[in-house]
């Protein structure tokens, strides 16, 4: 894939991931897998986008006064160091694009979930869960260069955790917290690497897709389709790394 197209598919994978409160980060991943090669380059490009995706997102849900920060922050009491602690987790190329094939294959399971499933009554439950539910999703993300909210919204759904919009914000707040915590770990850890001329272009790309996104989605308009066809490409790429990397099959 020519390097030049990738502003434009990254428009559309912020326009997609920011209408429903998600970074694009598993997306950002999947494709910047298949063009570069440093692995470290691929983490910190893919967090930078994540930020500027979600802090657009994040402002619409509290200028709508959809954000309850009392019901969503013992979700970051832990995520956050964690995600600080795996961003400086050296692996080799093969550990990690074997992890990051995993995470892949798990976010594009996850997003078919979240839209096949049902509506689910909400409840809330206790802090401890929350806890260990945020903090071992950190770790992933810290680990990955994902933000994390694509497997925790599902979660949380799948848990009868509160109503859609509620996890959608939250989803947005625990990309941005956790990927500013992975940049900063992968500066601390002296692998932050970035090619200014490319980050440059993706981050004008994000961040238009991103606002467009987060208005589309205040329309109410649906994309469903689109989701479904970004989490199987998501999937496909998964599988391919981990065919790959682990044993050495191309498909």
């Amino acid at each position: 894939m020519p390097i030049e197209y990738l502003p434009f598919i990254f428009f559309f994978i912020a326009l997609f991931y920011s209408s429903v409160g998600f970074g694009g980060g598993s997306s950002y991943l999947a494709i910047l897998s298949l063009v570069l090669t440093d692995f470290y380059e691929i983490r910190s490009t893919a967090l930078i986008l994540n930020i500027c995706v979600v802090t657009i997102g994040t402002m619409v849900f509290i200028k709508n006064g959809v954000l309850k920060l009392k019901l969503i922050w013992p979700f970051f009491i832990f995520s956050i160091p964690m995600a600080y602690l795996g961003a400086q987790i050296r692996l080799s190329q093969k550990v990690f694009f074997l992890i990051l094939g995993s995470a892949l294959v798990l976010a594009g399971f996850f997003m078919i979930l979240k839209f096949v499933q049902s509506k689910l009554e909400s409840h809330d439950f206790s802090n401890p869960k929350k806890f260990l539910l945020g903090g071992s999703i950190g770790l992933l993300s810290g680990v990955s260069g994902i933000g994390g909210g694509i497997f925790l919204s599902p979660v949380l759904n799948l848990l009868k955790w509160k109503d859609p919009r509620i996890i959608a914000s939250l989803a947005s707040v625990f990309i941005l917290v956790n990927s500013v915590a992975g940049l900063v770990g992968l500066n601390v850890a002296g692998t932050f690497r970035v090619d200014g001329e490319l980050i440059f272009k993706l981050i004008i790309a994000v961040v238009l897709g991103g606002s467009l996104g987060s208005y589309l989605s205040n329309k109410k308009f649906n994309l469903k389709f689109l989701g479904i066809l970004t989490a199987i490409l998501v999937f496909y790429v998964g599988l391919r790394l981990i065919l790959l990397n682990g044993f050495g099959i191309h498909i």
